[in-house]
């Protein structure tokens, strides 16, 4: 069924994926962007220029629309610039939330990551979960997904990724990871890493499944894998060779993230803690309700290893 669709995060790594699935579907949509024009879709997709904090902007870009997909989110803060967990996670789904009730728009669905929950370690999965609760308690026909780490060529992961498997990029020498331990060598999370066409998929599908109104889904592939497995997996299908991966102790890497600004890291304080637990769901609600299973990381990584 035909739908017109207003999505934040239109210019982004999925919101590029979804708004290419939702034209794929025959909608037509409204794509909120607030740093370039979006070339996806010919006359099919607009762009709305503006911020998620600014409600004229919501309100004028959800006109007409039938539905509203929340992708925005980040995985870094930029505190000097106002741009922080709490600000975006939760404060601008609250604005797209009330924006969407404004206009009498029903249908709702909200990105948010696997392991959100209040009593997380990290304020990235705390404010992921608060981000949930406003639109539970919203009264709209909701559906919330929680994916896992999402790969695809055109997401910062896998770029870095193929730099450390070309060695382009420091550490240059390894592919690094953060270990438990003094010196870590005890392990760290478990992934479960999900295709970023499995994800806009999932998406777009859910706005016509009625089955998944009022619903949350866990999004993983079906490959559950360790962080240094998952490096070797990459710089083979990326070079054809393998590389060494190292551990670098999580206890050091937090303590350095305490002390350095940010600008100057790769990393924050968030990723290492988010990094040493598990992150891997039970699929079997995604498959009864959708009908259609998520592809495994290796094959799709090899498959598009020469774009990266």
């Amino acid at each position: 069924m035909q739908a017109k669709v207003f999505v934040t995060g239109g210019s982004g790594f999925v919101g590029s994926a979804v708004l290419e699935e939702l034209v794929a579907h025959d909608h037509s949509v409204n794509a909120l962007t607030n740093h370039r024009k979006i070339s996806i879709g010919g006359d099919r997709v607009h762009s709305v220029e503006g911020s998620l904090f600014d409600p004229a902007t919501l309100r004028a870009g959800m006109a007409g629309c039938t539905a509203v997909i929340h992708l925005v989110g980040i995985i870094m803060e930029k505190r000097s610039k106002g741009i922080n967990f709490e600000r975006v996670h939760y404060e601008g789904t609250r604005n797209v939330v009330d924006a969407a009730k404004a206009l009498g728009i029903q249908r709702y669905v909200q990105m948010s990551a696997l392991g959100a929950r209040s009593n997380a370690m990290s304020e990235y999965h705390r404010t992921k979960f608060a981000a949930e609760e406003y639109v539970r308690a919203s009264g709209l026909e909701w559906t919330i997904i929680r994916p896992s780490l999402i790969h695809g060529p055109a997401g910062e992961f896998m770029q870095m990724e193929a730099g450390w498997a070309r060695r382009r990029k420091p550490p240059f020498l390894f592919m690094p990871y953060f270990g438990r331990g003094a010196l870590g060598l005890g392990g760290a999370g478990m992934l479960q890493p999900v295709y970023v066409k499995d994800v806009a998929r999932a998406f777009v599908e859910a706005l016509g499944n009625p089955k998944t109104i009022g619903e949350i889904y866990p999004l993983g592939g079906p490959t559950v894998i360790a962080w240094p497995q998952m490096h070797r997996i990459c710089a083979e299908a990326i070079t054809g060779k393998s590389r060494l991966v190292v551990p670098l102790p999580a206890w050091y890497a937090k303590m350095i993230a305490a002390i350095t600004p940010a600008a100057l890291l790769p990393f924050n304080r968030d990723q290492v803690i988010m990094s040493q637990e598990d992150n891997t769901c039970d699929m079997r609600k995604f498959k009864d309700d959708f009908g259609w299973e998520t592809q495994p990381f290796e094959g799709v990584v090899k498959g598009y290893a020469a774009q990266l």
